[in-house]
């Protein structure tokens, strides 16, 4: 059994947080992939999780849809589709990237069916018939800020499904991913995983 570290936050909006709760709740490790396997005697470190009550922004976001036959494809496809593909749409359209890199899954397991997408400023005037584009508005949302290896990011959803369960809200629309932290540094080498922050975000309605 694994102890994740799990500290609430409440927020009105981005610059007033105010702490509500800090519990510690044991689980048995998750992960979203099946095929890793932990060696006898080397239990997982537990992932941090610090969850807030939020707005999160109006964005465009350009994406591309995509698949992966196994969970360690699923880097691979992202680094094509946010360096290479989206990196050819927004120069030759002039977009600024305004945001970090994001992604919504359809699916938990092999094959992953996903989407990937980068927030943008305007819409592209070309784009062709593999990129499509996401107008998002400003919405109330639960967010995990995740601390952690990528294989523990199901932890971070069922602490914000148990957050929203409490607090009786319900999802709004499909959950995304924003990766905030960049896990290889500047010379190619990985980055400790639990320096590394990855938003999981849920678009809730709004508490009657």
């Amino acid at each position: 059994m694994a102890a994740v570290i799990i500290i609430i936050f409440c927020s009105c909006n981005g610059a007033d947080k105010k702490t509500v709760a800090a519990k510690t709740t044991t689980l048995e490790p998750v992960r979203t992939n099946p095929e890793k396997k932990l060696s006898p005697g080397q239990p997982e470190q537990p992932a941090i999780i610090n969850i807030v009550d939020t707005v999160s922004p109006k964005r465009i976001v350009l994406y591309i849809k995509d698949s992966a036959k196994t969970f360690e494809r699923i880097s691979l496809k992202l680094g094509q589709i946010y360096g290479i593909k989206l990196a050819e749409v927004l120069k030759k359209n002039g977009l600024k990237r305004t945001g970090a890199n994001m992604a919504w899954y359809k699916t938990n397991k092999p094959p992953y069916f996903f989407e990937a997408g980068i927030p943008v400023d305007k819409k592209p005037a070309i784009f062709g018939k593999t990129i499509f584009v996401r107008e998002m508005p400003a919405d109330s949302v639960t967010m995990a800020h995740f601390y952690g290896p990528y294989n523990l990011l199901s932890q971070g959803y069922d602490a914000i499904k148990d957050r929203m369960k409490e607090e009786k809200r319900t999802a709004s629309a499909m959950p995304y991913e924003i990766y905030t932290g960049d896990p290889i540094d500047a010379n190619g080498k990985p980055v400790n995983p639990y320096k590394v922050r990855t938003e999981i975000v849920f678009p809730v309605k709004e508490k009657n």
